[in-house]
C-alpha cells in the first residue's frame, strides 16, 4: 500500500498543476476592461479630421501619402458603463476614431499612439467601403490587410456606401451602435427581396480569387439614419465597382437566383388600375443551360407560392377563383418586368454576370465552361436568356369578398 501511494503522488501533483492553470486562465492576455473592441470599419477617400490636422501640425508625423481615411468604431466597457449609469442626457455607446494615410495596417497601429487600450478586431461586424473608393481601387487591395489579419473573423460583412462610408457608422439614437445596426438589417431578408444574402469577407475573397463578377449590398446614410438601397456591381476582371443596381433591379436578380426569403410584389389590375399585393411565402428558381454546338442559351424557371396580402380592386372577390387567377397573372407580369430589367442592366449596360449563370454552366457543362470562362462576362452579354414565371396564391388572409 505504501509503494502504491508513492507512485500516485507525481500523478496527483501533475493533475493539480493542470487544474490550477485552467482556473488561472491565460495570464498573458489583456483583461476585457483594458481593451477597445473594434466592431466597425469604414474606408473613404482621404479627408483628414480636424483632430488629425491639429495633431499633425503639432507632431513630427511619419512618412505617408494621404490616400485613404479609415474610421474605426470601438466600444469599451467604460463607454458602455457611462451610458447605462449616467443620470443626465445619454452619451454615445460607441467611439469613432479616424486615421488618414496609405497603409491600412500602419493606420490602425497609428491609433495605438492615441489610445491607452490595445485595439482588437475579434468582434468586427462590418466593413463599409465608399462608392468613390470602390471605383478607384481594387477590392482586393482595400481588403488585403483584413483578409490577412487572423484576428478579423471571415464572417465580417462587407458593404458599399453611397457618400462617405464613415457616415454609416454614426447615429443620433441614444444607445444604438451603428455597426450592430447594419449587421442587424441583414437579418430582415425574410421580409423583402431587396436585401442581398450576406456578403462576408470570406465570400468576397472567394469571388475575387475566381475572377467572378458579383454584387455587394449598398447602404445610404442620411442624418444619422441608414437604408439598404440596391447593390454595387463588382466586375470580375477589374475587381472594382463598375456600376449599381437600383432597388427594383436588385429585386429582379433575387427572383433570378431564387434566394429570396420573403417580400411583396405590387402590381396593378389590368381593368381597374387598382393595386394588388402578393406576399411571398416561398420562391425557387432553376437556371438551365442549353448547349447546341457552339451556341449557349439559358432557361430560367421561377416559381413562388404566396398569399394575397392587399387588394384595392373594388370588385375583386378574394374568394373567387377567377379573380385569384387574375391576381396571379398580374403579379407574374410584375415579376417578369423586374427580371427583364435586371437582365437588361446586366447584359446590355454592364456586361457582367452577377446572377450565377456561369456557375450553372460550369457545373452542368464543364468542358464548355473551360472554353468560355476567360471572357465569360462578354459571352454572357450576348447569350439568349428565356424565363418563365409561375406564381400561386394559396392564401388570401382573413378577409375576402367584394368591397363595397
Amino acid at each position: 500500500m505504501k509503494q502504491s501511494h508513492s507512485n500516485t503522488r507525481p500523478l496527483f501533483i501533475s493533475l493539480s498543476t493542470i487544474l490550477f492553470l485552467s482556473l488561472a486562465g491565460c495570464w498573458s492576455s489583456h483583461e476585457i476592461e483594458e481593451q477597445s473592441l473594434g466592431i466597425g470599419l469604414a474606408f473613404d477617400k482621404a479627408k483628414q479630421s480636424a483632430i488629425e490636422k491639429k495633431l499633425n501640425e503639432q507632431g513630427e508625423g511619419y512618412s505617408k501619402r494621404n490616400l485613404i481615411t479609415a474610421t474605426y468604431q470601438f466600444i469599451t466597457p467604460q463607454v458602455a458603463s457611462s451610458t447605462t449609469n449616467q443620470s443626465g442626457p445619454q452619451k454615445k455607446s460607441y467611439v469613432n476614431v479616424s486615421e488618414t494615410g496609405d497603409s491600412l495596417h500602419q493606420m490602425v497601429r497609428e491609433i495605438s499612439l492615441r489610445s491607452e487600450q490595445p485595439v482588437t478586431a475579434h468582434h468586427m461586424k462590418v466593413v463599409v467601403i465608399s462608392e468613390e473608393l470602390a471605383r478607384s481601387y481594387k477590392l482586393g487591395q482595400l481588403l488585403d490587410q483584413n483578409l490577412r489579419e487572423s484576428e478579423l473573423r471571415p464572417s465580417c460583412l462587407v458593404f458599399i456606401s453611397k457618400g462617405r462610408a464613415s457616415k454609416t457608422l454614426e447615429t443620433k439614437k441614444a444607445g444604438e451602435i451603428p455597426a450592430f445596426r447594419l449587421a442587424g438589417i441583414v437579418e430582415n431578408a425574410y421580409r423583402t427581396t431587396r436585401i442581398l444574402p450576406p456578403m462576408s469577407h470570406i465570400k468576397v475573397e472567394s469571388k475575387i480569387t475566381s475572377g467572378s463578377s458579383f454584387l455587394i449590398q449598398k447602404v445610404l446614410s442620411v442624418d444619422g439614419q441608414v437604408k439598404f438601397a440596391g447593390a454595387a456591381v463588382i466586375a470580375g476582371k477589374t475587381h472594382k465597382m463598375t456600376g449599381t443596381l437600383d432597388e427594383e433591379e436588385l429585386e429582379g436578380v433575387t427572383w433570378i437566383t431564387g434566394k429570396g426569403k420573403g417580400g411583396v410584389v405590387k402590381s396593378f389590375d389590368k381593368e381597374t388600375g387598382q393595386q394588388i399585393v402578393y406576399e411571398i411565402e416561398s420562391m425557387k428558381s432553376s437556371i438551365v443551360p442549353r448547349v447546341e454546338a457552339d451556341s449557349i442559351s439559358f432557361d430560367v424557371n421561377i416559381e413562388s407560392v404566396g398569399r394575397l396580402s392587399e387588394n384595392w380592386v373594388v370588385s375583386g372577390d378574394s374568394f373567387n377563383n377567377e379573380f385569384l387567377k387574375k391576381a396571379e397573372k398580374s403579379s407574374e407580369k410584375e415579376v417578369e418586368r423586374l427580371v427583364g430589367n435586371a437582365l437588361k442592366k446586366m447584359q446590355k449596360e454592364y456586361k457582367v454576370d452577377v446572377a450565377g449563370f456561369g456557375n450553372r454552366l460550369r457545373i452542368e457543362h464543364p468542358k464548355v465552361w473551360k472554353k468560355v470562362k476567360k471572357d465569360w462576362d462578354q459571352t454572357f452579354s450576348e447569350t439568349p436568356i428565356n424565363f418563365d414565371v409561375k406564381l400561386t396564391i394559396n392564401d388570401y388572409g382573413a378577409s375576402g369578398g367584394a368591397k363595397k
